[in-house]
């Protein structure tokens, strides 16, 4: 298994849904990526950590108070080891910081941001917990991108926030997507939003693993999920746009991210 215990800066570490049906999204992710779901609410405000046999791999957890009435969505969170710097870069090139750090006791710190483009993403500097333990295995966390309708804007941002090199893939043109890395090695994606999807707000996405993506799709129509797009070549992997029964936007990848 493709075990981690420790991200480098900017690369994507956790993967945390917030939703108002926190019984409903539990039942629908353990139907299609047979996670295990402890709530921690005893300990902690009704976070829900999910594994892969003993490996955390994700988390469920419901809006924070005030932010009720916020879509259910999956945030995507990006290491640093220094969570103060990263929330004064952030505003510093032209993002927005909607939750200050916060201690998550025994886990991490944690803040919550948006990009000059609207999108949401998080920072998590670890405390006792990295992040996912396991990624790149059926279930756990492979790969992750911010759909973005400003990409030089994007990439901009991005780059400042974490000193990211950029590789241009496609022809920028009919099929903009960049792959941002850290020292040579690809982390995370930025895709030009098309012009279809104009109904969409930019957004991060975050893909898992799957052992088969036509038989994963199948499992989350009979869940109640939603298929958003079928399974497609990219990067010489399977992937597939669905939705959980509440709308919370992720993908699935046969062979990897």
């Amino acid at each position: 298994m493709a075990e981690r215990a420790h991200y480098p800066d900017g690369a994507p570490c956790w993967p945390e849904l917030t939703t108002n049906d926190l019984a409903g999204a539990t039942r629908f992710y353990q139907r299609v990526f047979d996670w295990s779901c402890e709530d921690l609410g005893r300990h902690l405000w009704h976070y829900t950590l999910c594994r892969i046999g003993e490996a955390p791999v994700a988390a469920l957890t419901p809006p924070a108070v005030g932010m009720e009435g916020v879509a259910p969505a999956w945030t995507t969170y990006l290491a640093t080891s220094d969570i103060e710097a990263s929330v004064v870069r952030v505003e510093a090139n032209g993002g927005k910081l909607v939750v200050l750090p916060t201690a998550l006791p025994g886990y991490a710190r944690f803040a919550l941001a948006a990009d000059p483009d609207g999108a949401p993403f998080g920072l998590w500097q670890a405390a006792g917990h990295a992040g996912a333990a396991l990624v790149g295995e059926p279930g756990a966390m492979c790969w992750a991108e911010v759909h973005s309708r400003n990409p030089m804007a994007a990439d901009g941002f991005y780059e400042a926030l974490f000193g990211y090199e950029r590789e241009q893939q496609g022809d920028g043109v009919d099929f903009d997507y960049v792959l941002m890395k850290i020292r040579g090695t690809a982390v995370c994606g930025r895709l030009r939003m098309p012009y279809e999807a104009a109904g969409e707000v930019p957004h991060w996405l975050v893909h898992f693993t799957v052992a088969d993506c036509e038989e994963t799709t199948a499992r989350v129509v009979r869940a109640g999920g939603e298929v958003l797009i079928s399974p497609f070549e990219m990067r010489e992997t399977l992937v597939a746009y669905a939705a959980d029964p509440s709308g919370a936007r992720f993908a699935v990848c046969q062979g990897g991210g």
